[in-house]
């Protein structure tokens, strides 16, 4: 095989990936394989089976011992001589991990410090819903590929295996495959380009060019398949996108023919990748709406802890963490099994200690309780502007914003609040609720009209925040105005002292922690909303003239990221 390479079409992309991970699984890592249950991803699963490393199910609540090893607590007990037993990472193993998604910091740090090691290989199955949903960073960094399989239909894929003689052929040229000064230069500088900040993504690139090229039968790879190793691996971490200004350095040469006879099709050739061929290949592998966003230079920014609800944890409910020492105090639950399991390798020793004793000897260092990783319900606060002549078009477009959301929020565990500023004070309208009849019914009474507190406003969300907040709930302020705030905290119409209250109480906000979302609803953007966005440390959305859809799909996108 000594084509140049190309990916023509998803299922091919999917394809050589699942081939360049049977080349070097462990020169590249893994693959975050972000994919729901479904017929594709059984397909392409299957692909991935036979590979040179043994395959290995592990999942995101597995303990330490269940990893590395540990007392084997049947085993000792019954025999009453310590016993170990191994774990899963006692060989070099292809690690196949099942809702990547839900995997924890601690569990991310221990599997990055076994792939850094260099024996073992990741396959991260991510099935998260929502974009936040997604593995811990330090492992990702450390997976060198990415695939997305949720918008591939089934009928554009096929069940034809891999090259397996190929691929043998394929590694055992990789050994003597090697990529030259200014091929790793081009990558480096493009991974700059792009805002990787991380000397792991260049290094993984030029272990997928060394694999390319093994591919297609080459021991030093031509520039395409540099050009296609910077899109596999560069793509999905994009976080900038620059023109790369400077011109590309002059070409290095071979300076003479290969020891080895030249067997695998290696030649003199120029390895020079002008810039912009490699950032265009980049480009054309990123999402069209990332890239967008990344040309006009916005940030992911979103709202600071509005995600599906904050992590917290607790010693009751929720998703198991390991077990932790501690002591029993009526209320925590005792770990049995890792209790016993850290006094089992004592047992021969306390009782000899102590002869008149029978039965298991416990000692209070050997207790370990049970620890939960609890995810709190998230609460939006809708605080409106329902003052002033635009009243009735701003108050119905918020209803209409909030009954869209609503309507999402028994699968999202959301809650909404509605509060009204008015006159010369706020109202809470709609304590925090799931209801959507009884929202309906307290959106349909909403009145308009007169003066604009904005502070009283921010005042009454920032209580209703607080008051989630003590409750388990993650609050997310929106405040949805037009920014001519006009009466002050006591109730008198001063522009100026208006002005300075909202800004005292948004400084409140922001160092209580409470996120929030300030959406410009005027004619023109105003510069003191965006001032009180900045002190709120919150994002600025202007939406004028924005319909209920337009509203709605402006905050969803923003909390969700």
């Amino acid at each position: 095989m000594t084509d140049s390479p190309g990916i023509d079409g998803a299922w091919a992309r999917a394809r050589l990936i699942a081939t360049l991970m049977a080349v070097d699984p462990v020169g590249l890592g893994g693959l975050w394989l972000r994919a729901r249950p479904g017929p594709v991803r059984e397909r392409f699963l299957a692909l991935l089976s036979g590979g040179p490393l043994p395959e290995k199910t592990l999942h995101p609540g597995i303990t330490d011992t269940q990893l590395f090893g540990g007392v084997d607590l049947a085993a000792t007990l019954s025999a009453g001589t310590l016993t170990h037993t191994s774990g899963l990472l006692a060989k070099p193993a292809f690690l196949r991990m099942t809702m990547a998604e839900r995997c924890t910091p601690g569990l991310a740090a221990r599997l990055s410090r076994v792939l850094d090691a260099g024996q073992h290989c990741v396959l991260a199955i991510d099935e998260g819903a929502e974009a936040e949903e997604r593995p811990p960073e330090a492992l990702t960094e450390r997976l060198g590929l990415f695939l997305h399989l949720d918008d591939m239909a089934h009928s554009g894929t096929d069940d034809a295996p891999l090259d397996h003689a190929l691929i043998e052929i394929a590694r055992a040229r990789l050994a003597r495959a090697k990529l030259d000064e200014t091929g790793e230069r081009a990558l480096v500088e493009l991974a700059a380009h792009c805002g990787i900040g991380s000397f792991r993504p260049p290094l993984i690139a030029i272990a997928a060019a060394r694999a390319i090229g093994a591919l297609f039968g080459r021991i030093r790879p031509l520039p395409e398949d540099i050009q296609l190793a910077a899109e596999l691996v560069f793509a999905h971490r994009a976080t900038a996108f620059e023109d790369p200004a400077q011109p590309a350095p002059p070409p290095l040469r071979d300076e003479g023919p290969d020891p080895e006879g030249d067997p695998d099709g290696a030649r003199d050739i120029e390895t020079e990748i002008p810039d912009e061929i490699l950032a265009a290949a980049v480009a054309s592998a990123l999402p069209r709406e990332v890239l967008k966003m990344l040309a006009e230079g916005r940030g992911t920014r979103r709202a600071a802890g509005s995600g599906a609800g904050a992590t917290r944890r607790g010693n009751r409910r929720g998703r198991p963490l390991p077990s932790r020492p501690g002591k029993l105090d009526g209320h925590a639950r005792i770990d049995l099994v890792a209790t016993l399991r850290v006094a089992a390798p004592w047992q021969s020793v306390r009782a000899s200690a102590a002869p008149d004793r029978t039965g298991l000897h416990i000692r209070p260092a050997d207790i370990r309780l049970k620890v939960f990783a609890e995810t709190s319900d998230r609460l939006l606060i809708f605080a409106v502007d329902a003052s002033g002549s635009a009243a009735v078009a701003r108050l119905a477009e918020a209803k209409g914003a909030i009954e869209l959301l609503l309507s999402e929020a028994y699968a999202r565990r959301d809650h909404v609040a509605l509060v009204a500023f008015r006159g010369t004070a706020a109202e809470l309208l709609l304590p925090p609720t799931r209801s959507l009849v009884q929202t309906k019914r307290r959106l349909s009474a909403l009145p308009g009209g007169g003066g604009t507190p904005l502070a009283s406003g921010l005042t009454t969300a920032m209580q209703v925040s607080i008051t989630a907040q003590k409750r388990g709930m993650s609050p997310t302020l929106i405040l949805l105005t037009d920014g001519r705030a006009n009466i002050a905290l006591d109730g008198s119409v001063n522009r100026d002292q208006a002005a300075g209250d909202a800004t005292k109480i948004a400084k409140t906000l922001r160092r209580l922690g409470h996120a929030a979302l300030v959406i410009d609803t005027g004619n023109r953007p105003q510069p003191g909303l965006q001032t009180l966005a900045a002190t709120l440390d919150a994002p600025y959305v202007p939406l004028p003239r924005a319909d209920a859809h337009r509203l709605s799909a402006a905050i969803s996108s923003t909390l969700d990221g």
